[in-house]
């Protein structure tokens, strides 16, 4: 599988486009290329190879679910749920970047999906708008909510 490619997919929070390439995410959902994309990983293990996860939060960030979390090096990273569709999907790539499958702004409209994406990846279930992850901000002290 070719990690540069967008990928639609059903994800564990929302209807999703996947890929290696921040950039061509940011070209098919027409924002600014400046802005960042969360990344997503199928395990702790992994997540730990890409940030240092703060002491602190260690505890919160395994527990939670469905959350998204800047690091103190302002990156974001959200593990995928155990035994889901889309952690297995993950299982075969290390980390990609992961974005709503939307216009910036706009509500999700799958002929806009589909005509963006290079693969689409169907489950059993239909696409489903659901809703975002959560959003924190970590520091080394202090976690804010920002979604």
């Amino acid at each position: 599988m070719d990690s540069s490619l967008i990928y639609l997919t059903q994800t564990d929070t929302t209807v999703g486009f996947l890929s290696s390439d921040d950039k061509k995410l940011s070209g098919a959902k027409q924002r600014d290329s400046q802005q960042k994309i969360l990344q997503v990983v199928n395990s702790f293990q992994k997540l730990t190879t890409q940030v240092r996860v703060p002491q602190k939060h260690k505890k919160f960030i395994r527990r939670a679910k469905t959350s998204t979390f800047i690091y103190p090096n302002q990156l974001a990273f959200r593990v995928v749920g155990i035994a889901s569709n889309h952690q297995n999907f993950l299982r075969k790539f290390n980390v990609m970047y992961s974005t709503s499958a939307n216009k910036t702004k706009n509500t999700f409209n799958k002929d806009y999906a589909i005509d963006k994406s290079d693969i689409v990846v169907y489950t059993k279930k239909q696409f489903q708008e659901n809703r975002a992850s959560s959003i924190y901000k970590l520091n080394k002290k202090k976690k804010k909510k920002i979604r």
